[in-house]
């Protein structure tokens, strides 16, 4: 599994926990990712929690990927809720209303 750098994935761990993070790059045995956030479900629905509470979040960690079941591209509202966690930057919707 070769994992795009600089894209955003969805990666489910064999421990069944799903991260949220962006790839900055992929080394073979091991990702290099950045901020990686844990999704949870609450009463209130889908939520992120950091995965690394005691890490400084503005350094990368490394993932081995090994530890990686499936890796897929989030939904686009998952996405944007990564980039609004990460970056404070809020995405937009683009829907044109005609009438």
């Amino acid at each position: 599994m070769n994992l795009a750098p600089q894209e955003i994935y969805t990666l489910k761990l064999v421990t069944g926990e799903e991260l949220v993070t962006k790839i900055i790059k992929d080394d073979g045995d091991t990702v290099e990712a950045d901020q990686p956030i844990s999704t949870v479900i609450s009463p209130q629905g889908l939520q992120m929690v950091p995965s690394l509470f005691s890490a400084d979040q503005e350094r990368s960690v490394r993932i081995n990927k090994s530890a990686v079941v499936m890796a897929a591209e989030p939904r686009e509202d998952v996405r944007n809720s990564y980039i609004q966690a990460t970056t404070g930057i809020v995405s937009v919707n683009k829907k044109i209303l005609t009438g």
